[in-house]
């Protein structure tokens, strides 16, 4: 039996209209048209050529998977797994192999994407609120980064590649930058991880990039922010201990 394909995303994650929405589902492996036993799982997000599942049973990017939503039921390929010594263990998305409808197309339909506030809000004076978020900016580590940006302001859509990021904001590269003080959606993708924002532009570096705030995140993304985030602190640990290991063989050897 042929199925006619999607593209796989170039990025494992599925990009543009994700909903974050918790569905119960069932799947099953698919080795050779023949199906094995079907296990519950619940979807993360959904979206219209795939979802982002929790399930118990471990799986590998490549696989086929039957999931099943009620009556209706979409052949899928497993297209990203989440680290097993990480928060997203146990988390892996799929994407529909076959042409036509997915199991949470109803869901789709009736639900938006939703977004809620990156600091949580306060009931302090405005000047207050003002001060203490410069503070936290202060305190919030910024890691050099490698990765890829979509900016999203109304119907135009301009990539771009992220330089830097962290808890509250980003360094956005690109050809056409937004005026200071423009609002934008913005969609990134690092260590095959999809994040989406709503941010403002702070500053413009020269024509090169432009500095962003991140005023809200998309539901259900906080924890994918902060896999990246606690990925970056690692790695930039382990670039320090690599420096010292350096450093006291050079004073050895000169000694």
């Amino acid at each position: 039996m042929e199925h006619k394909t999607h593209t796989p995303p170039e990025d494992a994650m599925l990009m543009g209209k994700l909903v974050h929405l918790a569905l119960p589902v069932r799947w099953s492996p698919v080795d050779e048209n023949r199906r094995g036993p079907v296990e519950l799982a619940c979807t993360y997000d959904i979206h219209p050529r795939g979802a982002r599942l929790l399930g118990s049973r471990r799986v590998k990017v490549g696989d086929l998977v039957m999931v099943e939503r009620g009556r209706n039921k979409a052949l899928c390929q497993v297209v990203w797994t989440g680290p097993r010594d990480s928060q997203l263990r146990g988390q892996f998305t799929v994407q529909c192999v076959e042409e036509g409808k997915t199991p949470w197309d109803d869901e789709l339909r009736q639900m938006e994407e939703e977004y809620h506030p990156i600091a949580p809000k306060s009931l302090a004076s405005l000047s207050s609120m003002r001060r203490r978020a410069e503070d936290n900016r202060r305190r919030r580590p910024r890691y050099f980064v490698e990765g890829t940006a979509d900016v999203i302001d109304g119907v135009q859509r301009v990539a771009g590649e992220v330089q830097q990021l962290s808890e509250l904001g980003a360094r956005i590269a690109g050809k056409n930058l937004l005026r200071p003080g423009s609002d934008f959606r913005l969609l990134l993708n690092v260590f095959d991880v999809s994040v989406a924002v709503k941010a403002q532009v702070k500053y413009l570096i020269g024509n090169q990039g432009m500095g962003v705030e991140f005023q809200e995140i998309r539901r259900g993304d906080q924890p994918l922010l902060s896999y990246v985030l606690n990925k970056l602190r690692t790695l930039k640990r382990e670039e320090e201990f690599i420096k010292v290991d350096v450093v006291r063989e050079m004073a050895a050897s000169a000694g």
